[in-house]
C-alpha cells in the first residue's frame, strides 16, 4: 500500500513539473510574433564570422546577397581559415560583399567567434546590425521583417530569434528541438518582452539584429568577449546596460543545419553548456524540472503506472506537438522526446563534469580553458 501510495506521489509531482512548462508554452506561443515587412527600406550591414566554413559560406552570402526591400552591406571575416573559404569569398563579385582578413592568436580572454564580431561591429557603417552564422540561410524577406520587427519594437536594443533547424541525423533529432522546449517552456514571454532584467534574457547565437548605436554603447562582443554561448551572454550584457532586448518567431526567416555529425553535435553543445544550464547552482535545479516533468513519468509508467503520470507524459507529448507543429519540426524527434530530454541532462552534466576537472571546451581547432 504505501508502495502505491509513493507512486501516486511521484505522479502527482511529475504532473506539476509537466503541466508547468506546457502552460507557459501555450501562453508564449500565444505572444511570440512573426515579424512583418519594413515600412521603411532599412539600411542594414549583416555580418558573419567565418571560420572553416568552405562547406557553408557561397550558400550563405548568396542568400544574404537576394535580399529584397533593403539597403545592405555584407561583411564576412574570415578568421584564419585553413580551408578554402577565403578563396570562395573571393571569387564573388558584388560591391556589397567586403571580406576582411583575421586569424593567428586571439588576444588573452576572447573567444574566436566574439573577437570576430566585435571587429565586424566595427567596420559596418549602418544603423541596424545583423549578426548571423554561416551556416544560416536567410530568406528574402528575412532582413526587411527582421527590420520590421525592430520598427514596430522600438524600445528594443536587440532581438532574436531562432531560425528553422534542419536536422538530418536521429541525434539532432533528440536535441535541437529542445531548443525551443528551454525558450519557451520555461521563460515567460509575457513577463519578459522589452525587459532589461538580466536574468531572463535569452536568444539564439545563431541570429540577432541590433540597433548599431547602442551595440557600441553597451561595448559590444567586448563585452563577451571569452563567451562561448553568445545567445544567452549577448542579451544579459545588453540587459546589464538597462537596455532592453525581445524574442520573435524566425521559423519563416531562416533555417540552419547547425552540425553534420553526432561528434560535431555534442562538442557544439557542450561548449556552450557551463554558460547556460551546466553550473553547480543551475544544474541540479534543471534536472528535476526536466528529468522530473519529461523522464519520470515515462518511468512510472513502465514500473508503477498511475493517472497522474500518464496525464504528466500527456502534457510532456501535447507540448512537444504543439512546438513542432510551429517551428516546423520532425514529428519522429516527438515520439523520443524523454530520450532527448534524458540525453540532454547527460550532456549538461558531462559539461559540468569536464570543467569542474579543468578539461578545455574544444571548436573549431581552438581550446578554451575551462572557466
Amino acid at each position: 500500500m504505501s508502495r502505491n501510495r509513493a507512486a501516486l506521489a511521484a505522479g502527482w509531482v511529475s504532473l506539476a513539473l509537466a503541466a508547468l512548462p506546457l502552460a507557459v508554452a501555450i501562453s508564449n506561443l500565444k505572444l511570440l510574433r512573426r515579424p512583418e515587412p519594413a515600412t521603411l527600406r532599412p539600411r542594414i550591414s549583416v555580418l558573419i564570422p567565418a571560420r572553416d566554413e568552405a562547406a557553408n559560406i557561397a550558400d550563405a552570402v548568396g542568400c544574404v546577397l537576394a535580399s529584397r526591400d533593403v539597403e545592405l552591406e555584407l561583411l564576412v571575416l574570415d578568421d584564419g581559415s585553413t580551408d578554402a573559404t577565403r578563396s570562395i569569398l573571393d571569387a564573388i563579385a558584388d560591391p556589397r560583399l567586403t571580406v576582411l582578413s583575421g586569424g593567428g592568436g586571439l588576444p588573452a580572454g576572447w573567444s574566436g567567434k566574439q573577437h570576430a564580431c566585435a571587429r565586424l561591429g566595427r567596420e559596418a557603417r549602418f544603423p541596424l546590425l545583423v549578426f548571423v552564422d554561416a551556416d544560416v540561410r536567410l530568406a528574402p524577406d528575412a532582413l526587411s521583417r527582421m527590420a520590421g520587427y525592430m520598427q514596430e519594437n522600438p524600445e528594443l536594443a536587440l532581438a532574436s530569434g531562432v531560425p528553422q533547424q534542419v536536422t538530418g541525423s536521429w541525434s539532432e533529432r533528440l536535441l535541437l528541438p529542445l531548443i525551443h522546449l528551454l525558450l519557451l517552456g520555461y521563460r515567460p514571454e509575457a513577463f519578459d518582452h522589452g525587459q532589461t532584467d538580466p536574468r531572463f534574457a535569452a536568444g539564439c547565437g545563431q541570429l540577432f539584429i541590433a540597433r548599431a548605436e547602442a551595440y557600441r554603447a553597451m561595448g559590444g562582443h567586448a563585452a563577451i568577449a571569452p563567451s562561448l554561448h553568445d545567445g544567452l551572454t549577448l542579451p544579459r550584457a545588453f540587459r546589464r546596460h538597462e537596455l532592453a532586448t525581445g524574442l520573435f518567431d524566425a521559423t519563416e526567416l531562416a533555417s540552419c543545419r547547425m552540425y553534420g555529425n553526432s561528434r560535431d553535435l555534442w562538442e557544439g553543445l557542450s561548449k556552450n553548456a557551463t554558460e547556460g544550464m551546466a553550473t553547480p547552482r543551475a544544474l541540479p535545479v534543471w534536472t528535476v524540472l526536466l528529468g522530473g516533468g519529461h523522464v519520470l513519468p515515462w518511468l512510472l509508467l513502465l514500473l508503477a503506472p498511475t493517472l497522474p503520470a500518464a496525464a504528466a507524459a500527456g502534457c510532456g507529448i501535447l507540448l512537444r506537438v504543439l512546438l513542432a507543429r510551429r517551428f516546423e519540426q520532425s514529428l519522429r524527434s516527438v515520439a523520443v522526446h524523454p530520450l532527448g530530454v534524458l540525453s540532454l541532462l547527460l550532456l549538461q552534466w558531462s559539461s559540468l563534469l569536464r570543467a569542474r576537472a579543468g578539461r578545455p571546451a574544444t571548436w573549431r581547432g581552438r581550446a578554451y580553458p575551462a572557466t
